[in-house]
């Protein structure tokens, strides 16, 4: 046996690594099996990212690999290497898109798993790729061979389905049953198909890729049924087909141990983006669209102990993912006038306090309340806002947190 892996084919406008794989696999040559298809999503701000940031692994079972490579040799030759160099420049884009540099690599034996740790982690750097048994291309040789080294001991699953090719060239609207989807919701083991807060659905792409939707469950089985169940519906366009990916996604695989640390100052920037620094030199930001990780953010004082988990950035900012308040601070304030009730103000540096109203004098004092935070344990970003690494909170065990 060994292993398979792609990655890098995609852009704004086109390719999808994930339907290069479903056709490897429907056209292998007869005399092979396969087994254990995989999808991993890598480090999120990897430099070079194209449309995706997923790669693709399949294992593939045989005695005698000749024709295997053969094919793949035909097979990279006419769809995979023709990919090389497509971009699609869009306003709408976050970032700056990449030039895709598929990539495509043969292992006789799985490298390290240490090598799947730094790139989900970490950029990865060409030098830094175990040699395959062959390869092919350029760049996506990084992601083919993170997918390829991933242990995958914690997984979920996700079945992708893909449009015909007319529907595919016509870019029309995806036509999913979402009255069935709202079935599929109510499958404890099915997660991230819709955002209840906007009501959003979140299985389907929006761009001009060949998927029609990709669903995400916790076991293999809850997959495939709750897939069959879409794609049978006569108020589901037809599909070419369908496979089931183990995935990395919703594992916190790219997250290492929860920090702590003292809030030093809070800084509420455009669109209400959360900056917070910490007294450990640590720099945390919360982002608009980060719902009640940014509201909490927002509240937070001086002196209130936090504790917190997300990705380091490129510019070595911590971007949130999960936060918690675990002691809130004392908020100062005035004393109130006994007689009128109005808060006293200060007369200037060592100088007593005033009543506004009635002018009356007081020693300068200050009281001291208790402040009671907006969410009680962690929050994260709603759930079209998350990673697709990200953990659901309530998957955690509330005692080990």
């Amino acid at each position: 046996m060994g292993w398979l892996g792609i990655d890098d084919t995609d852009h704004l406008d086109g390719g999808c690594t994930t339907f290069s794989m479903f056709e490897i696999i429907q056209n292998l040559p007869k005399q092979y099996d396969y087994q254990n298809v995989s999808l991993v999503r890598l480090y999120p701000f990897a430099k070079r990212r194209t449309r995706g940031n997923a790669a693709l692994a399949v294992e593939i079972v045989g005695e005698d690999y000749t024709e295997l490579m053969k094919f793949l040799d035909r097979y990279w030759n006419d769809k995979l290497l023709p990919l090389a160099g497509m971009i699609t420049n869009s306003k709408s884009s976050l970032r700056e898109q990449s030039p895709t540099d598929p990539g495509m690599v043969w292992f006789d034996n799985k490298p390290d798993e240490q090598f799947y740790w730094n790139c989900v982690t970490q950029e990865i750097d060409m030098s830094k790729v175990p040699k395959a048994a062959k390869s092919w291309g350029g760049h996506g040789r990084i992601g083919a061979t993170a997918v390829v080294s991933w242990p995958g001991k914690i997984h979920t699953f996700e079945a992708i389905t893909w449009r015909r090719q007319d529907a595919v060239a016509a870019k029309s609207p995806r036509i999913v049953d979402l009255d069935k989807l709202n079935d599929v919701d109510e499958n404890p083991d099915t997660f991230m198909s819709r955002d209840l807060r906007t009501n959003s659905v979140l299985i389907s792409p929006r761009g001009n890729c060949p998927v029609l939707f990709g669903l995400r469950a916790k076991t293999y089985n809850s997959a495939r049924s709750s897939c069959e169940y879409l794609i049978n519906s006569d108020n589901t366009e037809n599909v070419v087909g369908y496979l089931i990916f183990r995935t990395n996604q919703a594992t916190d695989d790219h997250l290492g141990n929860d920090k702590h640390g003292t809030v030093k100052e809070v800084t509420i920037k455009r669109r209400g983006s959360t900056k917070i620094l910490c007294q450990n030199g640590d720099v945390l930001m919360a982002f608009a669209e980060s719902g009640d990780v940014k509201l909490l953010a927002q509240w937070l004082k001086p002196r209130d102990k936090i504790s917190y988990n997300g990705l380091v950035s490129s510019d070595d900012a911590i971007h949130l993912e999960r936060l918690k308040i675990t002691e809130s601070a004392m908020l100062k304030v005035r004393p109130k006038c006994e007689e009128c009730q109005t808060t006293l103000k200060s007369m200037g540096k060592n100088q007593p306090l005033r009543c506004p109203k009635c002018k009356k004098r007081f020693p300068q004092s200050w009281n001291l309340v208790e402040r009671y935070p907006p969410f009680n344990g962690w929050v994260q970003p709603p759930e079209d806002s998350m990673r697709h690494l990200a953990k659901p909170l309530d998957w955690h065990d509330a005692k080990s947190w």
